[in-house]
């Protein structure tokens, strides 16, 4: 029998053994490849774009020749003002790929010895900058469309006496929330957190033209049928008819963004589950591609996005 991929040689090419072993000036010039790709390394300036600049004594930063401004290989990007050595910020993205469920902030800091709060804002910086992936496209083909519920567990009373409907509105806690995905058979996942599963249907009418949709039985999907091409699986018959329609590709898509956050993080808030779930549609899309590929993806695409302005300066407000 052959054997699968992700056993073989070819999906590991990085390891943290060689990073380390490469050491802080490898993983800088790492860091140089990627972000000026187009000079082979060579250092552009993020001002005024010019070629020109010298390198400023006993320090990683540079001085640009045309307008005398200094910038280093983060200047403007999303690891802008970072603190932490190259080599551990080449090896906490290699982390960060490795976990293919996912990967906590206590774990990373633990692994990469930082604080807490150092790995939490990285790791959602990575997954910003990997989530600008998608920012500009938009779903098309075969889609499967689902929803997925998130959060809000109400915790039962001890004595029987004392418990209550948890399914009524007025028990609600307000934090329950609804991922609805559009995966692209052969092709992207797209995610979305809405707070109702009939708020996809919105979502769904962006999609390109001609684009062809499958969904279950849910009444709210009813509406598609009204100006999109759609057919439907009823999963108390079956889980896929001979003919193609199921939605067994956006549903394994839920099995790993569940086991991601009840197995990893156990806890997300949902002013931040549509960073998880971004990640894990990444993760997901990108599983047929060796360790190294998905790291390297991963900084090309951090090196190519602007500064956060969700996580500069985190700490220093009442986020």
């Amino acid at each position: 029998m052959a054997q699968h991929f992700l056993l073989s040689a070819e999906a590991r090419t990085l390891s943290l053994r060689d990073i380390y072993r490469g050491g802080e000036q490898s993983a800088y010039e790492t860091f140089k490849r990627m972000r000026w790709a187009d000079t082979h390394g060579q250092p552009v300036c993020p001002a005024c774009g010019c070629l020109d600049s010298k390198p400023i004594k006993d320090r990683p930063t540079f001085r640009c020749i045309a307008c005398n401004k200094q910038f280093s290989v983060t200047s403007g990007t999303i690891f802008a003002s970072r603190k932490m050595a190259y080599v551990d910020l080449l090896a906490a993205i290699c982390i960060f790929v490795n976990a293919a469920k996912g990967l906590s902030a206590l774990q990373l800091s633990r692994d990469i010895d930082c604080q807490y709060k150092t790995a939490f804002v990285l790791s959602h910086k990575l997954r910003e900058a990997l989530a600008a992936e998608l920012a500009d496209a938009t779903p098309g083909g075969e889609i499967e469309i689902d929803g997925a519920y998130f959060g809000g567990h109400i915790r039962p009373a001890n004595f029987k006496e004392k418990r209550i409907d948890r399914r009524k509105a007025v028990h609600q806690t307000g934090q329950r929330r609804v991922v609805v995905a559009l995966r692209e058979r052969q092709g992207r996942t797209y995610t979305h957190v809405v707070t109702s599963e009939a708020d996809g249907l919105s979502i769904a009418a962006k999609a390109r033209k001609g684009s062809t949709f499958y969904a279950d039985e849910a009444s709210h999907w009813d509406a598609l049928h009204d100006s999109l091409v759609a057919f439907r699986i009823n999963h108390s018959e079956a889980y896929s008819y001979l003919d193609g329609v199921h939605t067994n590709g956006v549903e394994s898509f839920f099995s790993r963004l569940r086991r991601m956050v009840s197995g990893q993080h156990h806890h997300v808030s949902p002013q931040y589950l549509y960073q998880y779930a971004n990640h894990a549609a990444w993760l997901e899309d990108h599983r047929r591609h060796s360790n190294g590929a998905n790291a390297f993806a991963i900084l090309g695409g951090a090196l190519n996005h602007p500064v956060s302005r969700v996580w500069a300066g985190y700490w220093q407000r009442s986020n």
